[in-house]
């Protein structure tokens, strides 16, 4: 009996080594399945546009970004959806069309309890759900010298808690993760050290070569100088505690430069943003990543989104607009992108867009507001907005100026971006047979889009809630009984 229960008691402690190996080798499993994802980082710079060293500019410094470039992929035609911080935000947290879920107008639904539409998420909710740490970096350590901005902005109703940390110091311990870092440094007003010479600075033939507009470009190229520099120390914190090898970054513009006819608009210089994506020498790259090399596939914000979660891999969820560009999932390239711009403070246009590989076409609903339309951050804050009107009043534009300056806007635009970058050579009366079928074919293209998409900026908001949309609006100043005015970043 005892020889028996000795072989009992044998046979139970192999049973139980072998289900404890069994646990460990499980354990090991899902753990190595964990740290083969890997973690995303997004670095988001406000209203920039291409203006680095890697993409031809030649009056900044910013060694960091075009390294990264150098030994990422950087991608030449990367659009947002909306040329405004809101709802471009809206658009590529989401990766669907921000005329879609109804957050076009810019800072809307800020105290009405809007919520997004049924199925659609935050890309953070989602990362969330599949085991991803999630973050939205305000502090950072101390040898980084500066926080970040931890701008959302969306326009709805955000859940109580989008993101699990705002902290740095978090990240190294909550691994994958998936976090935002927003840099404020080339959003008005510029405040970084002066760098650039405004003699030198190349300006756009549609704005006045003023000085006012070559140091209010200079001072704006030294604000991405500085950007650059923070984003340095970023890539030395990754460094340090060993993230360097696990996480893609990429680095994005929100929207279109902060100067008179981009952001807010839907030319080019609206809604063409940089968009870099650095991939870990620590996780074998996915298809359609190749180092060192640049793009010109069509890309929208809502793409990054997707791309984003299948590089985590999580699904593209049904109905999600934004498409995935890497990986065994990658879809076929885009045809086309679009961008719509809708109310931006109490200024209200509806400008839709659509380009292809060459050629931008624009529908202008609100034809008969001019483009200096009243708005009081521009007037504020843009000095080659006022600038514009003085030289318009004395005859000092240029033909390439003067539509900035005139009554109303024309109802269609069509620009060859080959022949004409800077869509100043509008060719939507243009009588060449060329030209009339591209127009045909887009204007369709574009109908479509907003009819496939339900563009909810069909409906237009109502009178009352424009009336009540301004730059400075009343708040009762702190301890007195008065109202005061509290004044709004755009």
């Amino acid at each position: 009996m005892q020889t028996c229960a000795r072989g009992l008691d044998s046979g139970i402690v192999q049973a139980m080594s072998l289900l404890r190996l069994a646990a460990f080798l499980c354990l090991t499993a899902t753990t190595f399945a964990e740290s083969a994802k890997p973690n995303i980082l997004w670095l988001i710079a406000e209203d920039f546009g291409p203006h680095l060293g890697c993409y031809g500019e030649k009056n900044v410094a910013t060694p960091v970004l075009d390294g990264l470039a150098t030994k990422g992929m950087r991608f030449t035609r990367y659009y947002t959806t909306a040329p405004v911080c809101s709802a471009s935000r809206s658009a590529f947290n989401t990766g669907m069309f921000q005329t879609t879920i109804g957050a076009h107008n810019h800072r809307s639904h800020r105290d009405d309890g809007y919520t997004l539409p049924a199925g659609v998420k935050l890309i953070s909710e989602r990362m969330h759900e599949a085991g991803y740490f999630t973050a939205n970096v305000k502090q950072l350590p101390a040898e980084a010298g500066f926080k970040g901005a931890g701008k959302t902005d969306w326009n709805f109703a955000a859940p109580e808690k989008p993101f699990d940390s705002d902290q740095w110091n978090d990240l190294k311990a909550h691994q994958p993760f998936y976090a935002q870092l927003n840099f404020q440094e080339t959003h008005r007003t510029f405040h970084a050290a002066a760098h650039a010479d405004p003699a030198k600075v190349e300006i756009p033939p549609y704005y006045p070569d003023h000085e006012i507009t070559r140091k209010d470009w200079a001072q704006y190229l030294d604000a991405a100088t500085e950007l650059d520099r923070k984003i340095g120390k970023v890539v030395e914190l990754l460094k340090r505690d060993g993230l360097m090898e696990n996480t893609v970054i990429c680095f994005v513009g929100d929207n279109g430069a902060a100067h008179v006819r981009a952001k807010q608009f839907c030319y080019e210089e609206g809604l063409n943003v940089p968009f870099i994506m650095h991939w870990p020498s620590g996780i074998p790259a996915p298809a359609g990543f190749t180092a060192g090399t640049v793009s010109d596939r069509l890309l929208m914000s809502i793409d990054l989104t997707a791309t984003s979660l299948n590089l985590a891999g999580i699904a593209k969820p049904a109905g999600m607009e934004g498409q995935v560009f890497l990986g065994a999932n990658a879809e076929p390239a885009r045809q086309y992108t679009f961008g719509a711009r809708d109310r931006c403070d109490m200024t209200v246009f509806r400008l839709r867009t659509v380009r292809d590989a060459r050629y931008r076409y624009i529908r202008n609903f609100t034809p008969d507001r001019p483009f200096l339309q009243h708005n009081e951050y521009k007037e504020k804050q843009y000095p080659v907005w006022n600038l514009i009107k003085e030289l318009a009043a004395q005859d000092k534009l240029t033909p390439a100026q003067m539509p900035l300056a005139a009554a109303t806007m024309p109802e269609e635009e069509l620009y060859d971006l080959e022949t004409d970058p800077h869509q100043i050579q509008n060719l939507a009366k243009s009588p060449k047979t060329e030209h009339q079928q591209v127009l045909e074919k887009l204007r369709g293209v574009l109908t479509d889009w907003i009819e496939l998409t339900n563009d909810q900026g069909r409906v237009p908001e109502p009178p009352e809630v424009v009336a009540n949309q301004g730059y400075t609006k009343p708040q009762p100043a702190k301890g007195q009984g008065k109202k005061g005015k509290k004044k709004a970043a755009n």
